[in-house]
């Protein structure tokens, strides 16, 4: 491979746009010293299970409400047509996960392709989407339990330790237990934390397939005349609200340096991930559509809950459903930590950010130090911030991210056409393409509040990069691994 030598001196904005890390220093990194790195435990099925779990948790089981009223019986089609949209990023993910199976994602998937400040970038908005979503998702878990404690009990949690401050409470005591239990979990292993990960997984599958059969018992094929009854509009309104569904996906692909064959399992992973929620989420659609008028689930917060209620004379099956929510959304919080704690690890192997954050524990084999802090710095959002619009931003972060993996498809193919790849995205480069046309649509329509909050979020990224990243990246002391432009 063509390499080319820089100067130790710290770079100024150019040299960061110059400096690229080569795809072989990459993917050696995590591998060169045996016993230290990260270990590898994780099959093809944790590493599904993985972006399952990382995916598959708040948006189906409230999403259904708010998206029915945009288009009717053809929210089905809206869940069809965000998987598409989906599907263009996954594609360009599997691949680029096959290339370059490492735990930065697409952090390091643009780094070895757009350069050092972009792959920054890239990790920054990262560590939006991951931290403030597993922030939010916590807050969520607290009120499903209280759902949960108030359907079989018929009590509720205070308010004073169930909601955060600005909410009308002191502190949200179950959305911190959710983040501690997470913690706990990931510094035993990533093979246990996969291994009840998995077993989370499967569970809340096995709610929605309960949900889709008792639902079919009450099935009317009325219920879906007329379809579009609000036009294409609608369709494609709704498909914008559902796609946010679908993110967590490529959670698979922070798992480069923990799979056991990565090359041929995280592409396998994240297709086969993307295809299952797919399915589930349309089964689901189908069967509340035709067991409950499309008009009678529009603003249904809890849309599931409320059709099992009117499909069954018992509230046994509303309550199982409530627990089965609880599961799911734990499960999302254990995957999405998981998947910021290895991100966050790539870039401190990288010079970044702290080596302490790319510290394994001998035993382990995890990083520690960087799950008690992110854990901790996670549990203080969602017990303390009330999250409100914040929550919000994380969409931008994902679809960012997914701009730039598509991106970097392209340029991977064309500066490195004989590397091997266990996947190729088929019909390129009209996949990769579309998948950037589609998700910058989806970033201009975000509101203007959101735009906002994305903005300051990135003047502190880019102020914390040009005070410590350019001194500190790895790129200034090992100038064999620069690739050549």
């Amino acid at each position: 491979m063509d390499i080319t030598k820089i100067s130790p001196r710290p770079p100024g904005l150019a040299g960061a746009l110059r400096a690229r890390k080569s795809v072989d220093a990459i993917v050696a990194r995590n591998d060169q010293e045996p016993g230290h790195g990260l270990k590898r435990s994780m099959g093809l099925v944790h590493l599904t299970a993985l972006s399952i779990g990382a995916s598959l948790g708040t948006g189906i089981f409230v999403i259904l409400g708010e998206a029915t009223p945009k288009a009717g019986p053809a929210v089905v089609l809206a869940f069809v047509l965000a998987a598409f949209t989906a599907l263009f990023s996954a594609l360009s993910y599997a691949e680029l996960a096959g290339s370059i199976p490492v735990s930065g994602s697409s952090y390091s998937y643009t780094y070895a392709t757009m350069g050092e400040l972009f792959a920054w970038i890239c990790g920054w908005c990262l560590m939006l989407e991951y931290g403030v979503s597993v922030a939010a998702v916590a807050v969520g878990w607290g009120e499903y339990i209280n759902e949960l404690l108030h359907g079989m009990f018929g009590i509720a949690l205070p308010a004073a330790i169930s909601e955060s401050p600005g909410a009308g409470g002191i502190v949200n005591v179950p959305a911190i237990v959710i983040v501690l239990v997470a913690v706990v979990l990931l510094t035993r292993g990533a093979s246990e934390s996969a291994l009840v990960n998995t077993v989370m997984v499967a569970l809340k599958i096995l709610v929605l397939v309960f949900f889709c059969a008792v639902a079919f018992t009450a099935f009317r094929a009325g219920n879906f005349a007329p379809f579009i009854p609000l036009g294409a509009a609608g369709v494609t309104a709704a498909a914008s609200q559902v796609f946010f569904a679908y993110i967590g996906f490529d959670a698979a692909s922070t798992a480069g340096d923990e799979a056991k064959n990565a090359k041929r399992d995280l592409p396998r992973a994240i297709i086969l991930s993307l295809l299952i929620v797919t399915i589930l989420y349309c089964l689901v659609a189908i069967a509340a559509v035709g067991a409950m008028p499309w008009q009678d689930i529009a603003g249904e917060g809890a849309a599931l809950a409320t059709i099992l209620n009117a499909a069954t004379t018992s509230t046994w099956p509303a309550i199982f459903l409530s627990a089965g929510a609880v599961i799911a959304i734990a499960s999302v919080v254990l995957a999405v930590m998981y998947g910021q704690t290895r991100i966050l690890y790539a870039m401190s192997l990288d010079g970044l950010v702290p080596r302490i954050f790319s510290r394994v524990n001998r035993r382990t084999r995890v990083p520690v130090v960087n799950i008690v802090v992110v854990g901790g710095i996670v549990s203080a959002l969602a017990g303390f911030v009330p999250l409100g619009e914040l929550a919000d931003a994380t969409s931008i972060g994902s679809l960012f991210a997914f701009m730039l993996v598509n991106i970097a498809v392209i340029i991977l193919r064309r500066r490195h056409p004989d590397l091997h790849r266990s996947f190729r995205t088929p019909l390129f480069p009209l996949m990769p393409v579309l998948g950037v046309v589609f998700c910058a649509l989806l970033l201009f329509g975000l509101g203007v509040s959101t735009w906002v909050a994305f903005a300051l979020w990135m003047a502190v990224g880019l102020a914390i990069y040009f005070a410590y990243g350019v001194r500190k990246s790895e790129l200034r002391s090992r100038p064999e691994e620069v690739e050549a432009r």
